[in-house]
């Protein structure tokens, strides 16, 4: 699989990642203009935020958990050769599942359908995990 294949995901998801940074920071300002926080009351804690801009950071936040593992497996994948066509498919798959969960954290914020989105990316990258996994064993084992 080409190096450009497996990156590809990754590279959407970091989009993903600075897309939220770029709406969180404008949220931010835009509250700050309407009055609709304090700075005194922010600099007491980032939960004095209107609710809207907390879904936002939130969804942001979110960013630097699942996806790291996905991006050490995406890593390990290509320094062992073991990133073929079904690991580029479940990582667009894995990048899928994040995309929709930050559109529903972003949006009507439904919990049910937010973790639903969740524990989807959580089985793919599971997979992913284990397939990995399997495959450096068998190749170690000669088999």
């Amino acid at each position: 699989m080409s190096i450009t294949a497996v990156l590809l995901p990754v590279f959407v998801q970091v989009g993903l990642t600075f897309a939220l940074l770029l709406r969180l920071g404008s949220s931010r300002v835009a509250a700050l203009r309407t009055g609709s926080v304090k700075t005194a009351d922010i600099a007491l804690g980032e939960r004095n935020w209107p609710k809207r801009v907390l879904q936002i950071q939130n969804a942001y936040h979110n960013q630097f958990e699942l996806p790291v593992l996905f991006y050490a497996l995406v890593i390990l994948g290509l320094l062992t050769r073991k990133a073929d066509m079904l690991f580029v498919v479940m990582s667009w798959m894995f990048v899928v599942s994040r995309l929709v969960h930050a559109f529903i954290h972003t949006t009507s914020n439904t919990v049910l359908w937010r973790f639903q989105a969740f524990v989807v990316g959580v089985m793919i990258l599971a997979a992913m995990w284990i397939v990995f996994g399997l495959r450096v064993f068998f190749a170690e084992a000669g088999l």
